[in-house]
């Protein structure tokens, strides 16, 4: 088994866009049930030991939540009264796992309606009228996920040297991206324009302070492969010229962000400290550019069972 497994986008670019499709009939269960919380947290997944899982979900007086499993390729829906039904992650339409997904629910007596167009993705389908996706691999789909296990645990370890306001680290199902964003704790410019795929409300509400952030892609929509991002907004001056490590970063100018290959990471002598210097190179270029207070927002990165000194 590799730890950092190799993910050749073009290989399973089918199976992904399946993957895309069905976590956001998942997510968006989750949207309809949770009070909004600041810049959209509230209907992300998160990395378990065996896949993806939308923690609990109210209902009611009750909780449910919805785990993927891709160790052994199931679909679960688990209740805090002890029912569960689950469904095999299996080569099927979208349709026909949005159907399947809902006849479940409606079994454990969750009645939930959900939009069903996609988001952020081109030429969307509604999900129960889709007949077009239906790639499973299975392989690949856990290959995906246990680059998602030691992205998250990365992800955490920097999450932890910063005292200020930062985000969880949480998969977005929408553009499908995990993603950890640092915050300065200053209001942002209002930002304007549209974004294809979201609501202008949406993006606006997630753009209202200034942040950092980075995350990583699976590939796809202007990005050939497997890669982390790193961008800042409002976006300072110099920013994309700034000296960043790893030397295979470059800034992407259509997306407004500096990008590095996953492959670059995986390859690397030591993939840790090569994904902790780019996410510590772009937040410094970002901070530094934009002023912020680092002495106050800042500390050392967490060490297990070490109190965190002051």
């Amino acid at each position: 088994m590799e730890i950092w497994p190799a993910l050749p986008y073009r290989e399973w670019r089918d199976t992904c866009t399946n993957l895309q499709l069905r976590s956001q009939i998942v997510g968006k269960i989750r949207l309809a049930q949770t009070p909004w919380i600041n810049h959209s947290w509230h209907v992300t997944l998160y990395v378990t030991g065996r896949g993806l899982t939308t923690g609990p979900i109210p209902y009611q007086q009750r909780a449910f939540q919805i785990d993927f499993d891709f160790i052994e390729h199931q679909l679960s829906i688990r209740l805090d009264d002890g029912r569960m039904k689950s469904m095999p992650l299996i080569e099927q339409t979208i349709a026909d796992f949005y159907a399947k997904l809902f006849a479940l629910l409606e079994q454990l007596e969750l009645r939930i309606q959900i939009v069903r167009t996609p988001n952020e993705v081109s030429n969307p389908i509604p999900f129960d009228a889709d007949t077009q996706h239906r790639a499973y691999d299975a392989q690949a789909a856990q290959r995906f996920w246990r680059a998602l296990v030691q992205i998250d645990r990365i992800f955490t370890l920097f999450r932890s040297g910063f005292l200020g306001k930062v985000s969880p680290v949480h998969f977005f199902w929408g553009s499908f991206d995990l993603a950890v964003t640092r915050f300065s704790g200053r209001r942002a410019p209002f930002r304007g324009g549209s974004t294809p795929g979201l609501p202008d409300a949406v993006v606006q509400e997630a753009y209202s302070h200034e942040v950092s952030s980075a995350g990583f892609w699976p590939g796809g929509d202007g990005v050939d492969d497997a890669a982390f991002y790193s961008y800042a907004y409002p976006e300072p001056e110099g920013f994309r010229s700034a000296l960043v490590q790893p030397r295979e970063v470059s800034y992407h100018e259509q997306l407004g962000m500096f990008t590095l290959p996953y492959e670059v990471v995986r390859t690397a002598a030591s993939p840790d400290q090569t994904l902790l210097g780019f996410l510590q190179s772009t937040y410094d270029a970002a901070a530094d550019l934009g002023h912020w207070d680092r002495a106050q927002l800042e500390c050392e990165l967490g060490v297990p069972r070490v109190p965190r000194r002051l």
